[in-house]
């Protein structure tokens, strides 16, 4: 039986920081664990591992995520980032490093793991970017409310429907409070909120504390081209423009054709006159005809 506080069945510090901590490159020289530990269990996720180690790692070259491609021949790691030219390193020496410990870490064969780097086109539509960006504000000193709004700004201005930067923390007193930043619209709830809107959660380690940074931006339906949602809102109504209506002619046969041969004009068969068009001239009727001149009387 099993007390509370007992020491058995009780995982020490040492193999929860174990379990934790990434591989480095010193790690490499050394056998890896056996599979049945902690570590091995909570890293069985290739994507998992790169996640994580390339947020770590490539922090301030603006790591923005990656993609694996796995193949029959080799498996390609797509690293995104807004400074490829510092994740490649000099004459690709950065690059050859990280595809080392990758390759080491998971006992990939020779050459069967290839690492890339790719730059992130719109920066002020990324998340991660601009949650690094405001990262490296706040430890670099400057005012929270400051570099919030230069946040906003930049990515309004890479047309953004709308963001929202949230901060939480000791930010000037002791007493840890969250200040929050947004502009333009943003959806919370439904599948849109997956489809159209863009997160990520950073932690600055301060003097005073830890300072959480939580950054939210809404992408423009029409951005598809630019790597955001090619597909509408489902609540969005377009109204098109009425289109010009052209007249139906009706088929007309020939004898319908005879029959709606308007009669001459003048005298009907009643004695009334018929109806005449506005631009005939009018003749005159025998009795209202002048008599003829007989020469010479």
């Amino acid at each position: 039986m099993l007390r509370a506080g007992s020491n058995q069945n009780r995982v020490s510090d040492s193999a929860w920081e174990g379990a934790t901590r990434l591989p480095t490159a010193a790690d490499t020289s050394r056998p890896f664990l056996s599979r049945d530990t902690v570590q091995n269990k909570s890293i069985t996720n290739f994507l998992e591992f790169a996640l994580d180690f390339f947020t770590r790692e490539l922090a301030e070259e603006g790591y923005s995520g990656c993609e694996v491609r796995v193949t029959h021949a080799r498996t390609e790691v797509i690293i995104r980032a807004t400074h490829t030219q510092e994740v490649l390193g000099q004459k690709g020496r950065r690059i050859r490093e990280l595809t080392s410990l990758v390759q080491k870490r998971f006992k990939f064969t020779e050459g069967s793991v290839e690492l890339y780097a790719e730059k992130v086109q719109q920066r002020g539509l990324c998340a991660v970017a601009q949650c690094e960006s405001l990262r490296y504000k706040l430890l670099g000193g400057l005012a929270v409310r400051r570099a919030c709004y230069g946040v906003l700004r930049f990515i309004m201005e890479s047309e953004a429907k709308g963001c929202e930067v949230v901060v939480s923390g000791k930010l000037r007193a002791a007493r840890a409070k969250s200040m929050k930043f947004t502009d333009g619209f943003m959806i919370h709830s439904g599948q849109p909120s997956v489809d159209f809107v863009d997160q990520a959660v950073r932690h600055v380690l301060l003097r005073q504390g830890v300072l959480g940074i939580k950054v939210k931006i809404m992408r423009s339906p029409d951005s598809g081209s630019r790597g955001g949602p090619s597909k509408p809102l489902p609540d969005m109504v377009t109204i098109f423009e009425p289109k010009e209506e052209i007249p139906v002619q009706m088929p007309i046969s020939e004898n319908s054709r005879a029959a709606e041969i308007q009669p001459a004009y003048g005298i009907g068969g009643d004695g009334t006159l018929d109806a005449v068009p506005d631009d005939a001239e009018l003749q005159p009727t025998p009795e209202e005809a002048e008599p003829e001149e007989i020469g010479g009387y």
